[in-house]
């Protein structure tokens, strides 16, 4: 069995259609016997929309950069979440981790 990794940038995932595609594009790899690992950016704008947000907040948003990083990230989590979802009411086993949950758990 082979292991493939795959990653879809944000007009991939823009909105739910384009997820369903994706999640299609993912059966199809699973159902050839295959273990998938997804990457996914978040959707479409969101992470434009997320600094513009944070720039009405101060004119300093570099000296934020750990509390800017938590915040994009909070894009790719949306983005991870809704697939998993999508997938597992499918009837195909999926979970979403994070960076440092996928480094503790597997």
């Amino acid at each position: 069995m082979n292991t493939i990794v795959v990653k879809f940038g944000g007009s991939s995932v823009a909105d739910n259609e384009k997820l369903k595609t994706v999640a299609n594009k993912i059966i199809d790899l699973y159902e050839k016997e295959n273990n998938i690992v997804v990457v996914l950016s978040a959707q479409g704008k969101t992470t434009d929309k997320l600094l513009n947000e944070a720039k009405e907040l101060t004119d300093n948003i570099k000296g934020n950069s750990r509390e800017l990083d938590t915040l994009i990230s909070t894009g790719e989590q949306v983005s991870i979440s809704k697939l998993s979802i999508l997938l597992n009411s499918l009837g195909y086993p999926a979970i979403s981790l994070t960076g440092w949950q996928a480094r503790n758990n597997y």
